[in-house]
Formats: C-alpha cells, structure tokens, sequence
C-alpha cells in the first residue's frame, strides 16, 4: 500500500465527507426507518411475540436490536451508490483520471465515507435503544467485537453498493438495490426464532447471511458463547466483501477503459 493511496485517498475522503456535512439529511433519512421499526416492534408487537428471552420491553429491545442495526446498514449503503452515482454523471471521474491520483482511491473514498456516515447512524439508533430499556451486560471485549463484526458487515455491503453506483442509468436504479438489503432481516432471525417459521421460511432462514450475522451480536449483548455462529457471520461477510470488491474494482477499470 503506497504512501500516494493513502495521501490520496485521505484527501477524497474528507472532500466526500464535506458533502455527507453539508447535507446532514442523509444521516436523518437513514437512521428513521431503523428507528420506527425499533419503537414498532418493541411498543406494538413486542409484547405479542415470544422469543423465549423472556418478558418485558427491555427483554425484545435487547433480541432486536442486532437485526435493527444491521437495517440501518443496509439502509444506509444506498446513499453510497447514490453519492457515486452523481461522481459518475458529474464527469468527475474522468476528471480525476487525468491528474495523478492513485484511481483505487476513488473508490475507497466513497467506501470510508459510507463507513464514517454509518457508524454516526448506528450510534444514533444504539442511543435511541438504550432510551427505550435496551441493556445489557456486555464489556469492553463484547462490545469490540459487536464493532468489528459491524464494521466487517457494513464494508461487505458498501462494496456492494459500489457495483450500481457505477453502473446505473438513473438515481432510482443505483439506490434500489437496497431494497431487497433492508427486508433480507425479515426473513431471519432478527425479530422471530427461526424455529416458528413455516418450513421452507426456516431453511431460508437459517441459511442466509444476515442470521448468523444477528445470532452473533446478540449473544455478544447477552454475553452468552458464540459458539461457531461467529464463524459462519464472518465466513459471509468477508466472502461478500471479497467478491463484492473484485467486481466493484473490474466495473471501475471497465469504466475507465
């Protein structure tokens, strides 16, 4: 990694993160949804819905929160294809490849600052959880794995926002592939035991990436074992995040000629 990619991408790195600042609505619209799902579910359904972690608002605030975080991800990364969408239609790209800038750079601005962008977005909803009875008994340990794994999970999807960022014809195209991304938790673990789920809902369930991801997380807030659920999330994010960049870096090259 040279010394002229990290300059480069520091300084397209902050210029993307003036824009995040400049319009701070982004954030807002990201962390809504999350948040009406989170004060739906743990107000008007929680009490209805047996998880078997026991009673009370604090007890399914506790059991939802990881599938809620991972939705403001998911929520999040479209912005990521947007603000790269407009890069490409702007013509700045071009612009950038006549001057001496490391081109891989380009590209890992606009992952940094969807990480930054969802990191302020995740705090938020962390804090609004903690507000509503959210607790639990995590260290400094639990709490920097339920990070890394986030953080982990976050790039797997933001490299996959790159690939519509670049190749879409129009905003709604290169933002509407979040959409599937953000009722992928739906169909997991996140709000239900899979074990209630109808038998071929179950088997999708407990064979899609956001499951292991969400049981992971919330044995780290219960500080139970991860057991080998810790592995397989990883397994799925790391091979997301591989092949979602490789694609992402020959779309780019392609683009560029």
């Amino acid at each position: 990694m040279s010394k002229r990619f990290l300059v480069d991408t520091a300084v397209l790195t902050g210029r993307s993160l003036q824009h995040v600042l400049r319009s701070p609505d982004t954030i807002i619209t990201t962390v809504l949804m999350p948040i009406a799902f989170l004060l739906l579910f743990v107000f008007v359904f929680g009490g209805a819905i047996d998880t078997g972690s026991g009673s009370g608002e604090g007890d399914y605030t506790r059991y939802l929160l990881p599938g809620i975080l991972l939705i403001t991800v998911a929520s999040g990364i479209s912005y990521t294809a947007y603000r790269l969408f407009l890069d490409v239609q702007s013509g700045i790209f071009e612009r950038f490849q006549s001057m001496p800038i490391a081109r891989s750079a380009v590209l890992w601005a606009h992952v940094l600052t969807s990480l930054v962008a969802n990191l302020i977005s995740l705090a938020v909803v962390v804090a609004v959880a903690f507000a509503i009875g959210f607790r639990t008994g995590a260290g400094p340990g639990g709490w920097l794995a339920v990070v890394g794994i986030v953080v982990l999970f976050t790039l797997a999807l933001t490299w996959l926002a790159v690939n519509p960022g670049l190749t879409a014809s129009s905003v709604e195209g290169a933002s509407a592939f979040s959409y599937p991304l953000v009722l992928l938790p739906f169909l997991s673990s996140a709000f239900v035991p899979t074990a209630s789920m109808p038998g071929p809902v179950r088997w999708f369930a407990e064979h899609q990436p956001v499951t292991p991801v969400v049981d992971t997380l919330r044995a780290l807030f219960d500080q139970r074992p991860v057991g080998g659920e810790i592995w397989t999330a990883l397994a799925w994010c790391v091979g997301v995040l591989v092949l979602a960049h490789v694609l992402a870096v020959r779309t780019y090259r392609r683009k560029l000629g």
